[in-house]
């Protein structure tokens, strides 16, 4: 054993202690004993915390994702999944309390900062919440505080009062007038904290008008989500819903659903409002319950996706709707939230999705998929699956 790894293994044996004291209870007690004596995969994720911390520090070079060869997609602060890499230092610090991932998450983050002032994204949230916004919450350093307010000023001017919403993107303005994307519910997190932190209820009031709108416009009738709604900004009318990302405009693309239900779970949070909670249950009884859900719980990137089994499957999508399912269950203490999150994170756990010790990149999770239309970042580690992932395993821990 290296000297590094001997450094990492009382982390290895709290994160042992986090998840299967977590997931424990009465009528699953043998099971969990057999588990923790059998040759865990969980072990790996000291290999894995390790090469988070030891990947080089450069301003321009955010890890993104890696491909199957080990090469590291490589990205600067403007791109959306930045926040990401510095937001996983940040909950490892917090699920290990080993100081060198706090050191390393303030590092990483400071390089973000410019991105307070970038008025040409919708992934404020993405960016600055899940660095600056985490670390706010662990230091109490009023200059992160500072950076989340400047940056919801930022996102606030990308809202139409007419649409009655937050512009997502700006490009294919050929095809698209005022595109709209079920992912932006992920970055109203950043308005509502932002608006307690500076007693402006402007933040508020626009965070809960996007999420009213996308509502009323973005879900069919069982419960699934469009990707993309496009608005006209003069009568605010409908112009189109379509995909970017899933397999067609009437298929249910997995992140997507995903970010639904993470989305207004966390909107009821904030707002207790219960048209939000009421969505979010019939999102969670869509994944739930779908005849097309894998045994394991790990969805296959697209519900629709016509080659089901032999289709890529999504671990960041699991990820994400696991971290959610748990909030939920907060909010209902409905046990079958509390039930799927665990038994995504059993499965998240295992050998199959587990990056296998000699990979050496800076990731936790193989096998998500990011843009499968463009066969771009298929079946491989990204970086928000582990982030959401490590949430998921934060949150299970501090469940009360």
């Amino acid at each position: 054993m290296t000297k590094e790894k001997e450094l990492i293994s009382p982390m290895l044996l709290i994160l042992i202690m986090v998840f299967f004291t977590a997931c424990k209870d009465a009528s699953s007690e043998d099971k969990v004993e057999e588990e923790i004596g059998e040759e865990n995969t969980i072990v790996k994720y000291s290999d894995r915390f390790s090469y988070l911390l030891e990947y080089p520090i450069d301003s321009i070079s955010f890890p993104r994702s890696a491909d199957r060869d080990g090469k590291i997609k490589k990205v600067p602060s403007k791109d959306w999944t930045s926040g990401f890499f510095p937001g996983s230092l940040w909950r490892i610090y917090q699920i290990t309390d080993d100081v060198r991932y706090r050191d390393r998450a303030k590092e990483w983050t400071v390089f973000i900062e410019k991105e307070k002032y970038n008025d040409r994204t919708h992934d404020m949230g993405f960016k600055v919440f899940c660095s600056f916004g985490n670390g706010y919450k662990i230091l109490n350093d009023p200059r992160y505080k500072d950076v989340i307010i400047e940056s919801a000023e930022t996102l606030s001017t990308r809202y139409n009062s007419t649409v009655k919403s937050i512009r997502s993107w700006d490009f294919n303005k050929e095809q698209w007038q005022f595109p709209v994307i079920i992912d932006n519910m992920m970055n109203l997190e950043l308005l509502f904290e932002a608006s307690k932190y500076s007693q402006d209820q402007k933040y508020y009031d626009i965070a809960e008008q996007h999420a009213k709108t996308t509502l009323k416009n973005h879900f069919r009738t069982n419960n699934s989500s469009y990707h993309v709604v496009d608005y006209d900004t003069i009568s605010s009318g409908i112009r189109s819903k379509v995909t970017h990302q899933g397999f067609g405009n009437e298929s249910s693309w997995a992140r997507g659903q995903a970010w639904g239900l993470y989305g207004y779970t966390m909107a009821y949070r904030y707002t207790n409002n219960n048209e939000f909670l009421e969505q979010a249950k019939k999102i969670a009884t869509f994944l739930i319950e779908h005849h097309r859900l894998p045994e394991d719980a790990i969805p296959y990137w697209d519900f629709d996706a016509p080659k089901i089994p032999n289709e890529p499957r999504d671990v960041s999508a699991a990820a994400v709707i696991a971290s959610g399912m748990i909030e939920l269950y907060e909010h209902t203490k409905d046990e079958k939230y509390l039930d799927f999150s665990d038994k995504i994170i059993n499965s998240l756990s295992s050998e199959k999705y587990v990056i296998q010790e000699e990979t050496i990149v800076p990731f936790i999770l193989d096998h998500s998929t990011g843009n499968w239309p463009k066969n771009d970042e298929i079946n491989g580690p990204i970086s928000y699956a582990d982030y959401y992932f490590l949430e998921a395993i934060l949150r299970r821990k501090t469940l009360k």
